[in-house]
């Protein structure tokens, strides 16, 4: 947190193109505030990056900001991850553990993948959201929690919305403060200075300090299906 609140944004995410002044602009916008954002972008855009830009951002800055990836748990594993399970709820709890919700209070819970989770879990996710309180499993009370949303997908959720795997009513109640990442093909401009960014930062790149210019018309007609994680990479 403190690196991140001694760096402009501009040096978080670098690039001048106008796609990326437009999303500084709306995370600065968005960032103080308490209502949940849903960010939208392909795989390897930095959806992760701008939720903690986001927090780094916001009154919250002082409390934690949790990531859980939920498409690294099945439903049933997922719900205990994020709501907290008391000992004995289920074969192998001996002990009872809170939940990344309360881990999270007064601060900000970044739900990677959301648009991996099931229907089922969905419901219970938006019961969260609407009356702020989370019941562990094997509990027979709720917990009040105070957490900022930011969900993340590189799915169309409208489009898994009309083809119900996707429940319109969380979808609304998520996507408040929408985000959408672009592709680093759409922003060629920025590859360079992301090349240099990286070479500065690499102990394996000692020396390289510029980059030829074949090289650059390579970086700039290749479609970059991974994005920045794979141009850095």
């Amino acid at each position: 947190r403190a690196e991140l609140a001694r760096i402009a944004p501009g040096t978080i995410l670098i690039g001048k193109s106008p796609a990326i002044t437009r999303l500084i602009h709306r995370i600065e916008t968005f960032a103080d505030g308490s209502a949940p954002v849903l960010i939208t972008g392909e795989t390897g855009t930095g959806k992760e990056l701008v939720a903690r830009m986001l927090h780094a951002g916001s009154a919250r800055r002082n409390g934690p900001f949790v990531a859980v990836n939920c498409a690294a748990f099945p439903e049933t594993l997922l719900e205990s991850e994020l709501f907290g399970h008391e000992r004995g709820a289920f074969t192998g709890a001996s002990r009872a553990r809170p939940g990344h919700f309360v881990a999270a209070n007064s601060g900000t819970l970044f739900l990677d993948e959301i648009g991996e989770t099931s229907l089922g879990f969905q419901v219970k996710l938006l019961r969260a959201l609407q009356e702020g309180v989370v019941r562990a499993l094997g509990a027979n009370r709720e917990t009040p929690v105070d957490v900022r949303i930011v969900a993340a997908t590189n799915r169309d959720l409208a489009h898994e919305v009309d083809c119900s795997r996707f429940r319109r009513d969380l979808y609304f109640r998520l996507n408040v403060f929408p985000i959408a990442l672009p592709p680093l093909r759409s922003r060629t401009e920025d590859i360079v200075p992301l090349v240099l960014q990286f070479l500065a930062s690499s102990p394996d790149a000692a020396g390289l300090r510029a980059v030829a210019a074949d090289a650059r018309r390579l970086l700039e007609t290749y479609p970059w299906p991974g994005n920045v994680r794979e141009l850095e990479n």
